[in-house]
C-alpha cells in the first residue's frame, strides 16, 4: 500500500521521516522517501512536499496513527498532519481519541477508496 503524509513545513516533514524511521515496528513494515520539490526562484535547495511510504506485510494502521500523534505532542506547535491513501485523505489535527480511531479505521478500511475523507 502507498501512503502520502504531508506535516507542516519542511522541518517537520523531515523530523517526521526521522521519527518514523525510529520507530521498530514500523520500520520492519514500510519504507520512508521525502518527496521533494525542485527549489523555486531565489531557494537555495529542494524542499519536503511529503513523505511517502510504502507499506509491506504486517504494517499496522494503529501503530502508524499512534506515531503520528506521539510525534506531534513532541513538536513546539503541533502541527496538523494529513495522510492519503489513493482516495482516502485522513486529517489529524486534534489528537483526541475519536479522530485516532476514525483514523485508524480509514487507513485499514478496504475495498472502494473514492470520495472518502475524515
Amino acid at each position: 500500500m502507498r501512503i502520502e503524509v504531508a506535516a507542516g513545513d519542511d522541518d517537520d516533514l523531515r523530523s517526521l521521516h526521522a521519527w518514523l524511521r525510529d520507530e521498530p515496528d514500523l520500520r520492519r513494515t514500510a519504507s520512508y522517501d521525502l518527496l521533494e520539490r525542485p527549489p523555486g526562484p531565489g531557494e537555495m535547495g529542494s524542499a519536503a512536499d511529503a513523505l511517502q511510504l510504502i507499506t509491506e506485510n504486517g504494517w499496522s494502521a494503529a501503530n502508524f496513527v499512534l506515531a503520528l500523534v506521539t510525534w506531534r505532542q513532541t513538536r513546539r506547535r503541533e502541527p496538523s498532519v494529513t495522510v492519503r491513501r489513493g482516495e482516502v485523505v485522513v486529517a489529524i489535527s486534534s489528537g483526541d481519541e475519536t479522530e485516532i480511531r476514525r483514523a485508524i479505521a480509514m487507513l485499514e478500511e478496504e475495498g472502494d477508496e473514492q470520495g472518502q475523507s475524515l
